[in-house]
């Protein structure tokens, strides 16, 4: 197999993580903070190593308690947008934002009526900064996202903060793409919450995620429930990160999410990011140069190693579907939950092919995803070509 889809997951793992989750299971079982004894407490220090290991790939000062765990960056997202929108706010997003904001910002829109004001970009992958500055105007808070999934684009997400602080707005960053794949922190570029998930950069397992919320913001909880302590108040807990950890957590998870956050810090984040980078312009140039192919992406080496490519004579599904019965290659077809940043770049009615690469991707990944997808393209109008699995 050749697997290029990390941007949706790292469906190939560092075995460290897969038997974190093992031993987890096998030694530990019990959840944090639910109890005095050992395999109780154990699980709660595994849960405070994982919020460390985190806390330094994402660049978080101070207390790593201001990381809540949640179930993936989806649920971090939701938790921020209806725990600080009231009825009437403002709220500020991009065209590249993913479904996990814009549903739930249409969602508060119909429930709170919420205003939502959205700067425009363009197909580059950049925004029209000084229309942001006056959408910003009044607003309480701005979503962007680090990294577009679908062009891999970097956005600027230091300078959009500096306005919305200017302008007395709250900054929450979605940082899906970003959190293990890029250097940098999205806290140090001016955030006030920042929402992750454990399994892309991370390397964890899915069901992982969480939301650092800076000391001082408000973050009304999203759910509510047993927090293992304080059990007499009807209201949540105020401290971190009870406060907005409702249930028992995925400790399982968190102990396969320590481990990938492990392997990352161990490895360097920038040494990671400069691996996927080089394969990114290795596949990004091959892919231009096949007849019928149009690369979305722009070369971005900054950004994260996502290509994008829209066909002429064939489906994405339909290409997706022969890479990889013909040559192995997995790769994802259609709009990718992000159905604005298409519209930009016109594939919104037809869909596109998204190629990711990822820490265990090689140059035989990258050159198999070309050659793949140069002759499939070609046996459309010369039937004799052979297919790369026969």
């Amino acid at each position: 197999m050749h697997y290029l889809d990390y941007a949706a997951t790292s469906a190939i793992r560092p075995d460290a993580v897969a038997a974190a989750v093992h031993d987890f299971l096998l030694n530990v079982g019990a959840s944090p903070g639910r109890g005095g004894y050992a395999r109780s407490v154990e699980s709660g220090r595994i849960a405070l190593r994982c919020r460390r290991r985190v806390a330094r790939i994402l660049g978080v000062p101070g207390d790593p308690g201001r990381i809540a765990f949640m179930l993936n960056a989806t649920h971090g997202l939701n938790t921020a947008l209806h725990g600080v929108l009231a009825p009437g706010d403002v709220v500020v997003t991009t065209p590249f934002d993913h479904n996990a904001v814009l549903r739930p910002v249409h969602a508060l829109c119909q429930s709170r009526q919420v205003v939502n004001r959205v700067i425009p970009g363009a197909p580059d992958g950049s925004l029209d900064l000084a229309v942001a500055e006056q959408l910003l105007d009044g607003a309480r808070l701005l979503v962007v996202n680090a990294v577009s999934n679908v062009l891999g684009t970097v956005l600027p997400v230091a300078r959009l903060a500096a306005m919305a602080r200017e302008a007395g707005a709250l900054v929450l960053v979605d940082a899906a793409q970003s959190a293990g794949h890029l250097p940098g922190s999205p806290v140090e570029d001016g955030a006030d919450m920042v929402a992750f998930t454990g399994h892309k950069g991370l390397l964890g397992p899915q069901g992982t995620g969480g939301l650092w919320v800076r000391p001082g913001v408000d973050v009304a909880p999203f759910c509510t429930g047993g927090t293992g302590g304080r059990s007499e108040l009807r209201d949540m807990p105020d401290a971190y990160p009870d406060h907005l950890e409702a249930g028992t957590p995925n400790a399982p998870g968190i102990a396969g999410l320590m481990a990938g956050a492990e392997f990352v810090l161990e490895r360097g984040v920038e040494t990671l990011h400069a691996h996927e980078a080089e394969l990114k312009a290795r596949l990004r140039d091959g892919l231009e140069q096949i007849q019928g192919v149009r690369v979305v992406s722009p070369p971005a080496p900054e950004g994260a190693a996502v290509v994008t490519v829209a066909l002429e004579a064939l489906s994405a599904a339909e290409l997706s579907t022969r890479l990889e019965r013909e040559w192995g290659v997995c790769a994802r077809p259609g709009l990718h939950c992000a159905p604005e940043a298409h519209r930009l770049v016109g594939t919104l009615e037809t869909g596109a092919l998204r190629f990711s690469l990822g820490w265990a991707s090689t140059t035989e990944d990258v050159d198999r995803a070309v050659e793949g997808t140069e002759r499939i393209l070609a046996s459309l109008t010369s039937p004799s070509v052979p297919g790369g699995l026969a």
